[in-house]
């Protein structure tokens, strides 16, 4: 074709002509591409699920496993038992006897003062309870150096009733629970020694102390003043 053919109307019909072949080529090459992508990925994705699907264990039915359980019975070994203890055999509770001797555990000791100050020639009393709360009647020693009621100042032992006692020192006192035994005691102001002297000094004016004892028992304090 020479040059005067694509001038005109002539060249134009030539470059659509060119164009329209141009991109029917290219239609079918998208066509064509697509087709392949599309035929390659689609079965081997279904493919490859199928395979994973597959590949795996199936997932176990709890129910049938419980009744496949039951059915086998002994087709699958029991733990073995752990070797059962016998329960530590404990010591039979103590029966306490009426009337036996009290515990130092079951017995209350309290003292008490009827004043806080005392005049001028006034005898300061005191009054000692013990009370036991034991399940049984017991029995202790009440007297007056077992069950003791003493008299202090500071560091210094003014009075007791254990000082000076003569003749039968020991008192058995049976205790029933609940109710007390009550010992009341009058101070006559006089200093007391183990040894008995006829007439012993007067106490000072001043603070003392009072406490009631029966073995490792102690009352509480009882704190008193004479004037």
């Amino acid at each position: 074709m020479d040059s005067d053919a694509m001038r005109g109307d002539g060249g134009d019909v030539y470059w659509r002509r060119r164009m329209s072949v141009l991109v029917g080529v290219l239609v079918v090459v998208a066509v064509v591409a697509w087709a392949c992508s599309s035929g390659s990925s689609g079965p081997q994705r279904t493919s490859s699920a199928q395979t994973a699907t597959s590949s795996g264990p199936p997932a176990a039915d709890p129910l049938l496993a419980g009744l496949r359980t039951l059915a086998l019975g002994t087709a699958s070994p029991s733990p073995t038992p752990s070797p059962t203890k016998n329960p530590a055999t404990t010591a039979p509770a103590k029966v306490k006897r009426p009337g036996a001797p009290c515990e130092e555990s079951d017995l209350v000791l309290n003292l008490q003062g009827r004043q806080d100050v005392y005049a001028s020639g006034a005898m300061p009393n005191l009054m000692a309870t013990l009370v036991n709360t034991g399940q049984v009647m017991c029995t202790t020693d009440v007297g007056p150096r077992a069950m003791e009621i003493r008299i202090t100042s500071g560091e210094d032992r003014i009075w007791s009733t254990a000082d000076c006692v003569s003749g039968e020192t020991g008192t058995a006192q049976k205790l029933e629970r609940g109710i007390p035994f009550v010992r009341a005691v009058d101070w006559d102001r006089k200093r007391s020694r183990t040894e008995c002297t006829a007439n012993g000094p007067t106490a000072l004016p001043g603070t003392y102390v009072a406490v009631a004892r029966l073995g490792k028992l102690k009352s509480p304090l009882v704190v008193f003043h004479l004037r």
